[in-house]
C-alpha cells in the first residue's frame, strides 16, 4: 500500500469488510453485468477519498497518484466484493485524480488540442468548439455541487472568489486559458463556465496561411506593416481570431524593443525577451483595490515603452490608447469588437466619448487619424473558418469624415465539396498613405513587389 493512503478504512472491527458498503436489501452482484452499478462506483469513490492523506497527495505527480489510486480502488473493490476490470479501475482512478489535482471532467477537454472553446451550461450540458464548429460533449459533472467545487478551485487559484455574493469572475488557468464563470442565482441552470483555451503552440502568419485564414500576399503585407511599425487595430467578433492575429503580428517586433502589454486576462504570447506584462485587478472582498485598464495604460506610458499592446479596448481607455499611439510609441497594437473596419472607427470614437463626454467628434476623429494607421478585420464564417476579410488603411480627413482605403477586401465566391468557403481578395492599386514610412524602413520596394504578385 502506498504511503499516500491510510492502511485501512475506518476503525478495525471483526465484521466482514464487505458489510461496510453492502446495500440495505441485497448484496451487490456484478458478475451478471458488464458495468458496475452506479451506487457501487459512488461508494468506492467515497471510500477512496476518505483514505487519502491530503498532505502527501499535494506533492505527488498525477502519474504516481494515478497508480496509487488504482491500487487503492482494487483493494476496496476486493474487500467489498465489487468486480472491476482493469479498464474500469484505470478510468475511476483517472477521474479521481482529475478531481483531486485538476479540474475534474474538464481535464480531457483541456488536453484535447483540437478544442478551442469549452462551454459548461450546468452540470449536464457541456459544449465544445472543435475546428470552428460547436458540438455537445459527452462530458458530465456528477451534480451541481461537483461543478461548483471546480469553479471555486479555478477562482481560488488566481486569488478570487465565486459565490452568491460575488457571482461573476474572470480567471486564468495555469496554461493561460481564459475563464469566465457565472454562479447562481444569476445562472439559472447551475454554474456557467466559458473557457477560451490557450494555444500551446504559437501561431505565425505562415500557419494562418496554411489554415486558409489569408493568402500569402496578404500575409506579406501584414508582415511589412508590422516591420515598419504601423499602429494597428485588429477588429472582429467574439472568437474570430483577434488575439491569434495579434500574437502572429507580434513575432515581427524586434528583440531589442521594450514592449508593455495591458490585458484584462493575460493571454498574449509574445516571444521577445523584453516584455512587461500588466493585468487588471478586480475589487477585493471589501470592494476596494480595483485597477482597470485605463489606469494601467496611463501607468504604462511612464515605463519607457517602445510599443504598447492593449489586449482589448472596451471603454474609456481608448482615449489613452490613442494618446500612446500619438506620442511616439509607433508599432502599438490593440483589438476591438466590431463588424467591419468602418464600424471599428465608430466604436473607437464612441468609447473615447465614454471617458471624455465633452470632447467634440471632430477632435476625436482627428486623434484617430493621427494615431491609427491600419485596421485588420477578422471574422469567423459559417463554415467555421476564421479569415481576414479586410485590411484597411486610414488615409486622413475629408471635411469631418475619416477617409479610408481597403488595401485588401475578401469577396466570397462559393464553397467546395467539403463545405469550405472560398473567395478572392480585391487589392488596392493606389499607393498607401504610409508610403513615406515604407521608404524610411527600406520596405517600399518589398511592398511594390508584393502588390505586383
Amino acid at each position: 500500500m502506498s504511503a499516500t493512503v491510510q492502511p485501512q478504512f475506518g476503525r478495525r472491527t471483526n465484521e466482514n469488510p464487505a458489510a461496510v458498503i453492502r446495500p440495505p436489501e441485497s448484496e451487490i452482484n456484478v458478475a451478471s453485468t458488464a458495468t458496475p452499478p452506479a451506487q457501487a462506483i459512488n461508494e468506492i469513490r467515497t471510500l477512496c477519498l476518505s483514505r487519502l492523506e491530503p498532505g502527501a497527495v499535494a506533492g505527488m505527480s498525477p502519474e504516481r497518484l494515478t497508480g496509487d489510486m488504482e491500487r487503492l480502488i482494487s483493494e476496496i473493490a476486493t474487500q467489498n466484493r465489487i468486480q472491476l476490470n482493469a479498464r474500469e479501475q484505470r478510468g475511476l482512478a483517472t477521474e479521481l485524480v482529475h478531481d483531486i489535482v485538476g479540474l475534474g471532467p474538464l481535464e480531457p477537454l483541456l488536453a484535447d488540442e483540437t478544442i478551442s472553446d469549452i462551454m459548461v451550461n450546468g452540470p449536464d450540458r457541456v459544449f465544445v468548439e472543435r475546428r470552428g464548429k460547436t458540438v455537445q460533449s459527452a462530458v458530465r459533472f456528477r451534480d451541481q455541487q461537483h461543478l461548483s467545487g471546480i469553479c471555486q478551485r479555478i477562482a481560488a487559484a488566481v486569488g478570487r472568489r465565486i459565490d452568491e455574493s460575488s457571482p461573476m469572475v474572470d480567471a486564468r488557468l495555469k496554461d493561460g486559458s481564459r475563464v469566465n464563470i457565472v454562479f447562481p442565482p444569476l445562472a439559472l441552470d447551475g454554474p456557467y463556465v466559458s473557457i477560451r483555451k490557450f494555444g500551446k503552440k504559437p501561431i505565425d502568419l505562415a500557419k494562418l496561411v496554411e489554415f486558409g485564414a489569408l493568402t500569402p500576399v496578404v500575409a506579406k503585407a501584414l508582415e511589412i506593416a508590422a516591420k515598419c511599425r504601423l499602429n494597428i487595430i485588429i477588429s472582429g467578433g467574439t472568437g474570430s481570431g483577434k488575439t491569434t492575429m495579434m500574437n502572429a503580428l507580434s513575432r515581427f517586433i524586434a528583440v531589442d524593443e521594450r514592449v508593455l502589454t495591458v490585458e484584462d486576462a493575460a493571454e498574449l504570447q509574445l516571444q521577445q525577451p523584453h516584455v512587461v506584462r500588466l493585468e487588471t485587478r478586480p475589487n477585493s472582498l471589501e470592494g476596494k483595490g480595483e485597477v482597470n485598464q485605463r489606469e494601467l495604460v496611463r501607468n504604462a506610458l511612464r515605463m519607457r515603452p517602445d510599443r504598447i499592446i492593449i489586449g482589448e479596448v472596451r471603454g474609456g481607455e481608448a482615449f489613452d490608447m490613442l494618446q500612446a499611439m500619438n506620442t511616439g510609441h509607433d508599432g502599438s497594437m490593440s483589438t476591438i469588437h466590431a463588424n467591419n473596419t468602418r464600424d471599428a472607427l465608430i466604436r473607437i470614437e464612441n468609447m473615447v466619448q465614454m471617458g471624455h463626454m465633452g470632447l467634440p467628434s471632430l477632435a476625436i476623429r482627428t486623434q484617430i487619424v493621427g494615431a491609427v494607421d491600419l485596421i485588420i478585420q477578422v471574422a469567423r464564417q459559417r463554415d467555421g473558418g476564421r479569415r481576414v476579410t479586410q485590411v484597411t488603411e486610414i488615409c486622413g480627413m475629408e471635411g469631418d469624415i475619416i477617409s479610408t482605403n481597403d488595401l485588401f477586401a475578401l469577396e466570397l465566391q462559393g464553397q467546395d465539396r467539403d463545405g469550405r468557403l472560398f473567395g478572392k481578395y480585391h487589392r488596392s492599386r493606389i499607393a498607401p498613405s504610409f508610403a513615406a514610412r515604407l521608404a524610411y524602413f527600406g520596405l517600399d520596394q518589398a511592398w511594390e513587389e508584393m502588390m505586383a504578385e
